[in-house]
């Protein structure tokens, strides 16, 4: 069966973006960025894959990306309407209208899709962000992949942004960078 794969980065205080959502001071450079290009090339946009010599790169682990509305919106605001057209593209919100057949917006139960998802043949589905989205599916999340950034930030947009809610993973795999930068597996516990 098919897992769903919380693929993030944050900040040792547990954000994921800033107050207004900004995300650019995350480096995305060196040896860090060479993995995530090796390792996990499908999680890079469209736009961003060519220039970094990556337009042919097969997806090694996801074939499905579930973003919410503020994951989606910084491509939106750039006229990019379909920011993954190598992964099948659902888009989490009840006030988004899009026309783009590549993306299909999906206005409640996410985890009602997340689980039909799960139940059809192919790769892993990654789950994107954002932290309202995340808290809603922690029940439907099977791995958690952080790259996690040595920066404090102090507010922002925390990994799990919901009401208290129990859901215990074990690490599973870690690697650590020279820069700081620690990208940790997290299996859901009693999954190992």
């Amino acid at each position: 069966m098919r897992k769903l794969v919380y693929y993030v980065s944050a900040t040792l205080d547990g954000y994921i973006a800033g107050p207004e959502g900004q995300f650019d001071f995350l480096p995305f450079e060196g040896e860090p960025a060479e993995m995530i290009k090796a390792e996990y090339p499908e999680t890079l946009p469209a736009h961003a894959r060519e220039p970094l010599g990556m337009a042919g790169a097969p997806n090694r682990h996801f074939d499905t990306v579930v973003m919410g509305r503020g994951t989606y919106e910084p491509a939106l605001a750039a006229g990019i309407t379909s920011p993954y057209p190598h992964l099948e593209q659902y888009v989490v919100s009840t006030t988004l209208g899009i026309e783009d057949p590549a993306v299909t917006v999906v206005p409640d139960d996410p985890a009602g899709l997340v689980r039909g998802l799960k139940e059809r043949e192919g790769l892993d589905i990654w789950l994107a962000g954002g932290g309202r989205l995340a808290a809603a599916l922690v029940d439907e999340i099977d791995t958690l992949v952080i790259k996690r950034h040595p920066l404090v930030i102090g507010s922002g947009i925390p990994l799990f942004d919901g009401p208290f809610s129990l859901a215990a993973f074990t690490p599973s795999d870690t690697h650590a960078f020279d820069t700081g930068l620690a990208v940790t597996v997290y299996t859901r516990a009693g999954d190992a």
